[in-house]
């Protein structure tokens, strides 16, 4: 069917009391930016729900994107019509028509925020109803738990019909819960702890380290494409570039072998949080899971965030490895994230790092390199790139994509 609107209900926003205008207000803006290349919708916040009308806008591609943003409940394509009961009725049959399956039973629940309508809710309910029994064979009436539930809402600008209802994304609008800065690889972890938090509400900013001529641009590209999966959750994310060679050069020429990656972290996260407090930032996030990997010990843990009071979120630290990946996949980050694109995280990396590095020796060994103008002369360099949905930065075609996986 050629659907007219849709209606967007709203998910843990309906509890959030005298915040929830300010909810409403960024979930609509996210659902501006996230709909930004379908140029003819308007779309409407109302406080019950928000209404996207099409203005002949492809439905089907509407609802993909729209079921990717956070703060959504569930959604129903709908058709408007004249307040005329013979279109009314001609459309109730057609949409249950197009929805029948043998043995579906049908009730027909009416909403009027029009109270001079010359029907009654129940009046409606029985009108349609019966139209529906008479020109749908087999069908019945189950008020408990149809099959098919017709909503009809009358206003005053038109009559509105639905029929279907489609889960949204949930959690809450991107945004509301304040602003992080996620340290994004290229692997398979850190898109999924991304897409974590922004259920949440946080507004994440990728930082990511580049250390060229030893990674490559296709790697860079690889991750700004991942940042494109996620984009759709929060409309578009900010990509931070980070120059990061001569810091692990510095660090591969006067750092002992068994604290390479130790301290590589160290200073990582020291400039991590460095644009967090430029961007104004209230936390760091990662893809760490507990154990996965020899920086992902406790005791790495702690000699790594020894560098700041800041607060280190790990949404999937307690996560084993086909829990996340199952994440990846439904989010669409995993055959990207397995792409053999090197990222600095794994060049130069020792054939046997410490898995429980001293903390005393790791202080000691990181002042064997100018941490201060390290940092400060990657923090000039950095770059900052708005990326939003659909953006492409991998140039392979398919059959070559394919051969890497």
């Amino acid at each position: 069917m050629e659907y007219t609107e849709i209606m967007v209900r709203y998910g843990e926003l309906s509890t959030k009391g005298k915040n929830r205008r300010s909810f409403i207000d960024r979930l609509y803006s996210n659902t501006r930016k996230a709909l930004h290349r379908f140029p003819a919708l308007e779309i409407h916040a109302r406080r019950d729900r928000l209404h996207v009308v099409l203005h002949g806008e492809d439905s089907a591609a509407v609802m993909k994107r729209l079921g990717q943003v956070f703060g959504i409940q569930n959604f129903s394509p709908s058709i408007r019509v004249e307040r005329d009961m013979d279109q009314v009725r001609a459309t109730a049959i057609a949409m249950i028509k197009e929805q029948y399956q043998p043995g579906d039973t049908f009730k027909v629940n009416t909403r009027r925020s029009d109270h001079n309508f010359e029907l009654d809710t129940n009046e409606m309910n029985a009108e349609l109803g019966g139209v529906i029994l008479d020109n749908v064979p087999g069908i019945t009436v189950r008020v408990h738990k149809p099959e098919i539930t017709l909503r009809v809402e009358v206003r005053l600008d038109g009559i509105y019909l639905s029929s279907r209802t489609i889960q949204g994304a949930g959690g809450l609008p991107v945004g509301t819960a304040g602003r992080g800065m996620l340290m994004l690889s290229g692997g398979i972890d850190s898109p999924v702890a991304g897409y974590l938090a922004m259920k949440r509400g946080v507004a994440i900013q990728m930082v990511h380290f580049f250390s060229p001529p030893y990674t490559s641009a296709k790697a860079l590209a690889k991750a700004k494409e991942l940042t494109s999966k996620l984009a759709p959750y929060a409309g578009s994310i900010q990509f931070i570039e980070v120059p990061f060679t001569h810091i692990q050069e510095e660090i591969k020429n006067k750092v002992p072998e068994g604290y390479l990656m130790t301290v590589q972290r160290r200073l990582m996260l020291r400039l991590t949080d460095k644009i967090r407090e430029q961007q104004r930032g209230l936390a760091i996030f990662n893809g760490e899971a507990l154990g996965q990997v020899a920086s992902q010990t406790m005791e790495s843990m702690v000699a790594i965030n020894d560098v700041t009071t800041t607060p280190i979120l790990r949404p999937v630290v307690s996560m084993d490895k086909n829990e996340i990946i199952k994440i990846a996949e439904e989010i669409d980050t995993f055959n990207l994230s397995i792409m053999p694109f090197e990222d600095c995280c794994t060049i130069f990396a020792p054939p046997a790092p410490k898995t429980r590095p001293n903390l005393e020796k790791t202080r000691a060994y990181e002042k064997f390199i100018d941490v201060e103008g390290l940092m400060a002369e990657a923090l000039a360099g950095i770059k900052m790139t708005e990326i939003k949905a659909d953006e492409e930065f991998l140039s392979q075609d398919q059959t070559e994509i394919a051969s890497l996986l």
